[in-house]
């Protein structure tokens, strides 16, 4: 199975349609996705929960963080 993931929120880099949002491809086994396909290109991800954004980061001692 696959997941598409895609930064829908431009926050203060422009808008949500902005030319610059990337679109890829994620793999999951069951449930689960792997964290380095998450970080692969950035140590940050947005995660949009109904109307809510979340920042899921990567810090530098390979913790993950997720703030509101």
């Amino acid at each position: 199975m696959s997941a598409e993931s895609g930064d829908k929120f431009g926050g203060t880099a422009g808008p949500a349609e902005s030319p610059s949002a990337t679109t890829r491809i994620l793999t999951m086994r069951g449930s689960r996705i792997d964290s380095r396909e998450l970080f692969a290109a950035e140590r940050e991800i947005i995660i949009a929960h109904g109307e809510d954004a979340y920042r899921l980061r990567l810090t530098s001692q390979n913790k993950l963080i997720l703030t509101k």
